[in-house]
């Protein structure tokens, strides 16, 4: 198989993939996010939203056995898919046949949109900015970062589902990305954030917009389990590493196993063993159920830690391309 798209692990182009992944984090923490016209993971949410209205079946939410449905989900995803990787595979490939500090650029240009941290980082502060005026002005911040109801929740609450959100879209949202670019390059970051984006919009048990998803979003859902597997519990142990705690992996791996998702609660166990709190989700679960309900500092401990997490990700990152050149 070519390396220039394929493995940029084994080392072949790892002095354009160096430096086109420091070149991103500069530039999301320069730039940002680009405008929805030009990002492409809006374009993937566009096609994600036409497809679902063409096979997920109006209903009850009661989940009966629909084959039918759950076909054409796996259809429908599958040929997004391939056109996500076919264009990430030939952009990619493009820039590799020029000078390498115009493939960096451009690489680092394509592949910011697949992560944000930045934008992250500066909503879970947002929500925090919010609460010190009110406890409403908090939970309409909130809103803006999850799609719970938290029309009921406390001060403690809303504290809690910030660094919530802040723990799991560490992986979703970076530690995922730079994991599928370090060894795929930008198809891997490409087609995980498409994946990761069908299961935000496809992945549900039950009723969303009118439609029954149980069946119609099973393979989204499935799919970005598989592809998040491993990022997420890297994401944990690198908030460990980071938080310089020593943390018996049973027991982290015992309040992981507390939320329903297969993935999600390892970064988000991490963050609440390491800060001393409790995170949950009311009436669903409760993650170090003995811990404090967090308080202003606990958030700012948070963001802090978060970002020791993303540094030490690209630490290891850039390394891992610097051996896989030497070995090449």
């Amino acid at each position: 198989m070519d390396g220039a798209w394929a493995a940029p692990w084994l080392g072949r182009n790892a002095d354009v993939f160096m430096p086109a992944l420091v070149l991103a984090f500069v530039v999301d923490r320069v730039l940002g996010e680009p405008a929805g016209a030009w990002h492409p993971v809006v374009w993937m949410g566009r096609f994600l939203a036409a497809a679902g209205r063409r096979f997920a079946p109006h209903g009850d939410g009661r989940g009966k056995i629909d084959l039918g449905a759950f076909s054409w989900g796996l259809v429908f995803w599958c040929v997004g898919a391939l056109a996500v990787v076919v264009c990430a595979a030939a952009l990619q490939q493009l820039l590799l046949a020029g000078p390498s500090w115009l493939a960096a650029a451009g690489l680092a240009l394509l592949f910011k949109p697949m992560f944000a941290w930045a934008m992250l980082r500066r909503e879970v502060r947002a929500v925090e900015d919010a609460l010190a005026e009110s406890v409403p002005a908090g939970r309409e911040r909130l809103s803006y970062l999850c799609s719970r109801d938290v029309g009921g929740f406390d001060a403690g609450q809303v504290r809690e589902t910030a660094i919530e959100s802040l723990a799991e879209n560490l992986n979703d949202s970076v530690v995922a990305p730079v994991f599928w670019f370090v060894l795929f390059g930008l198809p891997g970051a490409a087609l995980y954030r498409y994946a990761n984006t069908a299961d935000a919009m496809w992945g549900y048990v039950g009723l969303r917009g009118g439609r029954d998803w149980t069946w119609a979003g099973k393979w989204a859902a499935r799919a970005d389990d598989v592809l998040s597997w491993l990022p997420a519990r890297l994401t944990a142990v690198l908030l460990l590493a980071m938080a310089a705690r020593r943390l018996s992996w049973p027991a982290l791996r015992r309040e992981a196993g507390r939320t329903p998702s297969p993935n999600g609660g390892w970064p988000m166990a991490a963050m609440a063993l390491i800060l001393g709190v409790r995170l949950g989700k009311p009436g669903v679960y409760a993650l170090n159920a003995q811990g404090a309900s967090p308080r202003s500092e606990d958030t700012a401990r948070a963001i802090r830690l978060a970002q020791r997490a993303v540094l030490g990700l690209l630490a290891l990152a850039v390394l891992g391309l610097g051996c896989a050149k030497g070995a090449a």
